[in-house]
């Protein structure tokens, strides 16, 4: 599907969807607990449609009734039955998080699972878990898009190095408490994304997994052995990654206002407000995107338009493993919409105009991200734009086109 975009200013409230990363977290403790959850406000987007098929696979049960998933813990622990079953196909989409939160809690809960995906999901790097599994003789292969992996996880010591994705902590997290001895994660380098570790903390609590924190920097983390998650009952909060891009539209001249956001949400994302604030002010700026990677498609739409000064986001070499190389893609896109942009191995250089010329039809990158920032910028383009592939927002906020419409964007679909 391509959508043409006439530029036009957005004005009104919006509340952005649930919580991606959170809906993913509720939804894996409530699967691994013993007894039934209700995980209410749930967007099912592709990538939590992944996660509920491939917790399906690994075991757990589930009933939707509009966003309320009604979940039949698999009540795995350490002696579990399902271990001695075949192996699990599963199958995550595009989605990264799916991937490597399931690769350690199928070792824990079923001794391993065959991954598939699609787009470039498989081809992003799983260093960090191949070189834990080198250490503790797990097997694993990865041949024509397929992922195996198979034997015992084994409680002791976990080095991560911090500035990988926090989603390797969090699959270890998620696992280690199921195995039949205490453990410990230790990072061996200062932590990028420690949010969304702490997000998962939470949601493990919730679920009644007790898992010790030291104080040291970085925190090490001990993941008591012999638990088993208790079922709880919890309501996904909204999503600030995509709320950045109505925040962006905001800072764009745009009157949106997005509505029903957390202001003290361990989301890492949240960091968007001061990220924006900050771009605001006056003079050149660089900022550090180390550990809000996904916010540089919405901040580059706003430095894009930052008329006279410069910006500079750096530290963003893990965007390149994204659904889309996401340096190439920020700058082809907004260069071809009228930006001053330059990509370097591991930044982004912006120099500010008054608007941009628009008048392109832009690739989507089939990336989400990409999709919503071109129809950000579009609102201070001079002439209309064209997304192809617009329909790829469905990973992440399936009704965005929608959304967009009501607050006054001037979109017309093509097939």
């Amino acid at each position: 599907m391509d959508i043409t975009i006439t530029p036009s200013k957005l004005s009104g409230s919006v509340t952005p969807p649930p919580s991606k990363s959170q809906a993913h977290r509720l939804l894996i403790a409530a699967a691994l607990a013993d007894g039934e959850s209700v995980i209410s406000n749930v967007a099912f987007s592709q990538d939590i449609e992944a996660t509920l098929r491939c917790l399906g696979e690994l075991g757990a049960g589930f009933a939707v009734d509009g966003s309320t998933v009604t979940v039949r813990g698999m009540g795995a622990n350490s002696m579990s039955p399902l271990r001695r079953m075949a192996y699990p196909h599963l199958d995550c989409g595009e989605s990264g998080s799916t991937l490597r939160f399931l690769i350690p809690i199928a070792l824990a809960v079923r001794g391993g699972g065959i991954f598939t995906g699609h787009g470039r999901l498989m081809e992003r790097p799983q260093k960090p878990y191949f070189d834990l599994f080198d250490e503790k003789g797990v097997f694993y292969e990865r041949k024509d898009g397929v992922l195996t992996v198979a034997g015992l996880l084994t409680p002791g010591v976990y080095c991560l190095p911090g500035n990988v994705s926090s989603q390797f902590f969090t699959g270890l997290l998620f696992a280690l408490p199921l195995l039949n001895g205490p453990s410990a994660i230790i990072p061996t380098s200062p932590l990028e994304s420690e949010g969304y570790i702490q997000m998962t903390l939470r949601v493990m609590a919730q679920f009644g997994v007790e898992l010790p924190v030291t104080l040291s920097l970085p925190p090490h983390y001990h993941p008591q052995g012999n638990q088993t998650y208790r079922a709880a009952n919890a309501a996904v909060e909204a999503d600030w990654s995509q709320a950045a891009f109505w925040y962006a539209a905001g800072a764009l001249g745009n009157p949106v206002v997005p509505a029903g956001m957390d202001p003290y949400s361990l989301q890492g994302d949240r960091v968007v407000m001061e990220q924006l604030l900050a771009l605001s002010g006056p003079g050149d700026l660089a900022l550090d995107v180390s550990g809000c990677p996904d916010l540089v498609p919405p901040l580059a739409a706003a430095a894009a338009l930052r008329a006279g000064r410069a910006t500079r986001l750096t530290n963003a070499a893990r965007l390149r493993i994204k659904e889309s190389d996401r340096l190439a893609s920020v700058t082809a896109v907004l260069g071809a919409l009228g930006a001053d942009i330059t990509e370097g191995p591991d930044f982004l250089e912006i120099r500010g105009k008054e608007t941009l010329s628009g008048g392109a039809a832009v690739d989507s990158f089939n990336d989400h991200r990409i999709a919503m920032m071109a129809a950000i910028a579009a609102t201070r383009c001079e002439t209309p734009i064209t997304i192809t592939g617009a329909q790829c927002v469905a990973k992440s906020y399936p009704d965005f086109w929608e959304v967009y419409g009501q607050l006054g964007g001037n979109v017309r679909r093509t097939p």
